[in-house]
């Protein structure tokens, strides 16, 4: 007799079977020769081997450089301090229910000051209580960013009063570029490590 599975598993199927051979991890000895340039200038500039976002990303050797250069500013330089910018990492990989980047960031952020109860209200999808003025700011401005597709005359004041004009690109940058790393992630259903947890999936 033959098992019938759900509906569900039917249909998901398909996609679990498939995930890793989308974009999957080239080895190294397999590397063109553009692709072990790039490989090699990701580790003189990020001191370890390439990994993460990055790993489906060397499937466009090109795109993978460019992204990486990008982020060696945006990730370790902004304007609005690398503090913040982990605020904005974890509201975009939830907006994206992105489930490596908040692997990734989510022990990040803690390390750098974010509070736990902050992480774990974005994590559940909720505005969090007891922001700094400065937490607010950004909350706000990357929210309405993601959510709107706009950012309101008052929270855009409000950011360019406290971080200035470079700030306020520097801000909205980031969220463009996790956003960015998101998407590849996304669509790569790059997965997670055996100790990751999904994010919990909320309502469309």
């Amino acid at each position: 007799m033959i098992r019938r599975l759900p509906a569900l598993a039917l249909a998901l199927a398909p996609a679990l079977a498939f995930a890793a051979d989308r974009l999957p991890t080239i080895p190294p000895d397999q590397y063109t020769p553009e692709q072990r340039k790039a490989a090699e200038e990701f580790e003189a500039a990020r001191k370890v081997k390439v990994f993460g976002p990055f790993e489906p990303l060397m499937h466009s050797p090109e795109v993978m450089t460019l992204a990486r250069q990008m982020g060696d500013y945006l990730r370790y330089k902004p304007k609005i301090g690398t503090t913040l910018s982990e605020l904005v990492i974890l509201i975009n990989a939830r907006h994206w229910s992105q489930d490596y980047e908040w692997y990734v960031h989510a022990p990040i952020a803690r390390k750098v000051g974010i509070a736990p109860e902050i992480i774990e209200a974005i994590r559940d999808g909720r505005r969090p209580e007891g922001l700094s003025a400065d937490e607010a700011i950004v909350y706000d401005f990357t929210t309405e960013l993601q959510q709107n597709k706009r950012v309101s005359d008052a929270t855009f004041a409000r950011a360019e009063s406290r971080f200035g004009k470079a700030g306020v690109v520097d801000l909205a940058a980031i969220s463009g570029y996790y956003t960015f790393l998101a998407m590849e992630l996304n669509a790569a259903r790059y997965g997670l490590p055996p100790d990751g947890t999904p994010l919990p999936r909320l309502p469309e």
